[in-house]
């Protein structure tokens, strides 16, 4: 792939992990970097701490990743950060609807970020779940999600980083329709379970894609992360011990997080560069 003019690639990170610890921002990083290291792209790259700092890209930007992070999505839209990323938003949908504005914004939302998303577009119930959902789970698409160009090379199921408390259920099929946005995968089923399996990504428009695990999430920063004495404590304390132990082994698995890792958001960075050589 090639990009024959000499303008760098803007890429926003919003950060809304609020100076908590974590793996996602290392991850974006790397897989940025590498991205255009592999295409032989000029990366212009920068970070906005939403929640500490209030600070909000302009639309300067020609892609916009927003992070997952702590809390509840429906206490903080009284937040002054939270406003301000709703704005945000809304002045990127603006910007994409003005038929004046040949390139369009790319925007991709993860886990936090997602919930944010879908309470902003009205697209599902958002609630508390009844217990923290943590580990690597299998993800099943749908019919729009095998159709789909950033999970292209993926397999039905498969494996993805979860770490939540909150989940989008009950999606509201008939504004999805509305906007042209389309469900791409849920979570496991667990037919022994009563309860309805969480909508885990939606296209919300062509140009705005979110996912409720974490795709950028590697194995290696995951097994140290769990591996550290305070992680492993937690989860054994809440999960046991069988399940710390399954969740390595899967994190080993080069079929599981490895080619997750390496497919969904690398295939939203080619789609936006396919484009980018499309309008030359």
């Amino acid at each position: 792939m090639s990009w024959n003019e000499n303008k760098p690639v803007r890429v926003a990170i919003l950060d809304l992990y609020e100076g908590q610890p974590n793996q996602g921002m290392r991850c974006l990083r790397e897989l940025l970097q590498e991205w255009a290291r592999n295409n032989d792209l000029e990366l212009e790259l920068q970070e906005f701490d939403v929640r500490q700092r209030l600070e909000i890209p302009d639309a300067s930007f020609d892609i916009y990743i927003s992070s997952g992070g702590p809390g509840d999505p429906l206490v903080s839209r009284f937040e002054d950060w939270d406003i301000a990323w709703s704005r945000w938003l809304n002045n990127m949908e603006r910007f994409n609807k003005n038929p004046s504005n040949v390139q369009k914004k790319q925007l991709f939302f993860i886990c936090h970020s997602f919930q944010l998303a879908c309470r902003y577009f009205n697209a599902g119930v958002i609630c508390k779940r009844r217990s923290t959902a943590f580990g690597v789970f299998p993800v099943h698409m749908l019919e729009a999600g095998m159709k789909e160009p950033v999970f292209e090379g993926l397999q039905d199921p498969f494996y993805a980083v979860d770490s939540r408390d909150y989940q989008v259920i009950q999606p509201n099929h008939e504004k999805l329709r509305s906007m042209g946005a389309s469900i791409l995968s849920i979570e496991k089923s667990r037919p022994h379970v009563p309860y309805e399996r969480a909508v885990m990504a939606i296209r919300f428009n062509e140009n705005m894609i979110g996912t409720q695990f974490h795709p950028e999430a590697d194995a290696s920063g995951m097994s140290m992360y769990l591996q550290t004495e305070e992680k492993r404590k937690t989860v054994i304390e809440s999960h046991g011990e069988t399940k710390l132990n399954s969740m390595l082994a899967h994190l080993n698995d080069p079929d599981k997080i490895h080619w997750t890792h390496n497919h969904i958001v690398p295939n939203f960075l080619n789609q936006f560069a396919a484009q980018l050589i499309e309008a030359c």
